[in-house]
């Protein structure tokens, strides 16, 4: 199940605190809608964790192949039809999760913006920052800042 990842030379647990915290950051994400967005409600905490969790799930699963099969309306309104699929994401984790509520379409766009702004919100903190030494990518190793990399001309 969990194995080493050679290239890495460590073992898949290290992701374990990046999926914790992305889960944490969508049950935040959830809660705050739920404070803002009249018709979104929760019983207790451990239905708005579980209902992160699923709406978690169904954003990794289900969310690319909505995406997929709806490209010509992402593209034909500028990716604003995005806010439509998770609004019907909201509503289904909603359907799934017992003591989450969300009273009704408009109320799962809200709540869908919301998720959004936050999620944005948290991508735009966790962005590395450039440092004297240079960049640091998505693998972790130093990038040259821009222009001063190996330059390829055709």
């Amino acid at each position: 199940m969990w194995r080493m990842n050679e290239a890495a030379g460590r073992s898949e647990w290290s992701r374990l605190p990046a999926l914790l915290g992305r889960w944490l950051m969508l049950t935040v994400a959830v809660w705050l809608a739920a404070v803002i967005v009249p018709g979104v409600g929760y019983a207790d905490w451990p239905s708005l964790l579980a209902a992160a969790l699923v709406l978690g799930l169904l954003n990794s699963l289900v969310k690319p192949v909505l995406l997929v099969v709806s490209l010509p309306f992402v593209i034909l309104t500028f990716g604003l039809f995005v806010l439509f699929i998770n609004a019907l994401l909201l509503l289904l984790a909603a359907k799934l999760v017992p003591g989450f509520h969300v009273a009704g379409f408009w109320s799962a766009m809200g709540a869908a913006l919301i998720v959004s702004l936050v999620s944005l919100l948290f991508g735009v903190w966790r962005t590395p920052r450039a440092s004297a030494g240079g960049f640091q990518g998505r693998a972790g190793r130093r990038m040259p800042p821009p222009g001063k990399g190996p330059i390829i001309d055709v």
